[in-house]
């Protein structure tokens, strides 16, 4: 397997009240392509802000960041949404969804920026919420799916233009224990079936024994990085 993900030395600090508070304290970390990878921490660990610098929404205050082998922490915005929009997908606690548009049209939102036409943006959208099992409710409003189906709707959205990582924030906070059993069954069939890169960011941690590695930050530093042999479904 390959490189996918490297930081070196990673640093981020916000000012405030007159000084830098310290978020991440120096993180260096590879991740190959193809690994299922979930990031663990407590409240104000640093594990969202580290989420968001392999993401590319934020940017760290020092240190090095590659993606795929590209320098991306001196890129301007436009590239970074260019680097989203081909290489990453995203799947949040809340779903993020359009409340008044379809479970098709908010999967094909990706497309459109990626100026793709809209009979071939209708057919992938169609073939990813299949592959979530959602081809009978396409046409529902996220008001009308239950948690779990808008989570699979925002996964689906995800997964559409094949980018091949997936970037999962809390994807179960919001859904019950038996939904939440579901999603990461999916997760696993991406990553098993399909080779996306899974990472997941949460806080518990029998939602993180679904992935193969769990990365523990404490305090900005990461504290362990562990193979996960005896996952819940491997």
């Amino acid at each position: 397997m390959k490189t996918l993900i490297e930081l070196k030395n990673i640093h981020k600090s916000y000012p405030l009240d007159g000084f830098d508070l310290e978020i991440l304290k120096g993180i260096n970390l590879k991740i190959e392509s193809g690994e299922f990878v979930a990031i663990m921490g407590p409240s104000g660990s640093g594990k969202s802000t580290l989420m968001n610098i392999l993401g590319c929404l934020d940017t760290p205050t020092s240190g090095e960041y590659l993606l795929d082998g590209q320098n991306v922490e001196n890129l301007d915005s436009d590239q970074l949404a260019e680097i989203r929009n081909r290489k990453i997908g995203f799947v949040f606690q809340g779903f993020n969804l359009l409340s008044r548009t379809t479970a098709i049209e908010n999967v094909e939102l990706p497309m459109v920026y990626s100026g793709i036409n809209d009979i071939e943006r209708h057919k992938k959208a169609s073939e990813a919420l299949k592959s979530v099992g959602l081809q009978e409710r396409m046409y529902h409003q996220p008001n009308q799916l239950s948690g779990g189906q808008q989570q699979r709707v925002a996964i689906a959205r995800a997964i559409v233009n094949n980018a091949p990582i997936i970037f999962a924030d809390e994807p179960t906070g919001n859904l019950d224990t038996k939904m939440s059993v579901e999603i990461m069954e999916l997760f696993n069939k991406l990553n098993n079936d399909l080779k996306r890169t899974i990472i997941l960011v949460t806080h518990e941690e029998d939602i993180a024994l679904y992935a193969k590695r769990i990365i523990k930050i404490v305090d900005g530093e990461i504290q362990s990085d562990k193979l996960n042999n005896k996952g819940k479904i491997q």
